[in-house]
């Protein structure tokens, strides 16, 4: 029988599929007789592969992987402004804090609720050594700007007693 080409083989013996598949093994791998010893171990080892210490071959911390993770995903910044979020008695002081809570980020502006009206208005006279501790401790969080909210003002538009037009203002005067 003439050189046949594997894959000929293959196609000409379909009832033997393990004949079949060793022949194109045997194709694609080359015939393991006439190789040599050390042929056959730089077939199997690629050059470069083998370092013991080459780059991406030593442990790393779990923390330098989740670092590298979060920035490769781009969650760095959302995990900034949660950590800023979170840090709010350390940014803004204990007292402060106690009167004072994060409510979000939108657009780059922190929004603050404050208990009071009086507690705003500290708040606003503080805004520069906030802004100035966030730059500092949180970077990535891009925050650019601080909103101090007073409490809102009530409302008589809602309840079971509530009339629809300009509301208290209609029975004085």
């Amino acid at each position: 029988m003439p050189d046949a080409d594997p894959v000929d083989e293959a196609a000409a013996l379909p009832e033997n599929e393990s004949q079949a598949v060793y022949l194109r093994f045997k194709k694609v791998f080359g015939d393991s007789r006439l190789m040599s010893r050390t042929r056959l171990r730089q077939r199997r080892q690629p050059a470069g592969e083998t370092v013991p210490y080459g780059l991406g071959r030593d442990p790393r911390g779990i923390s330098s992987v989740m670092d590298s993770l979060t920035n490769e995903l781009g969650w760095s910044g959302s995990l900034a402004k949660s950590d800023l979020m979170l840090a709010w008695k350390e940014i803004a002081g204990d007292e402060t804090a106690e009167h004072s809570h994060p409510v979000g980020i939108t657009d780059q502006v922190l929004s603050v609720q404050c208990d009071s009206t009086a507690w705003a208005t500290q708040l606003r006279l503080m805004r520069t050594m906030i802004l100035t501790r966030i730059a500092q401790q949180f970077p990535e969080a891009g925050i650019e700007s601080v909103r101090f909210l007073a409490p809102d003002a009530p409302s008589w538009k809602r309840g079971s007693r509530s009339i629809p037009g300009r509301g208290p203002r209609d029975t004085y005067g």
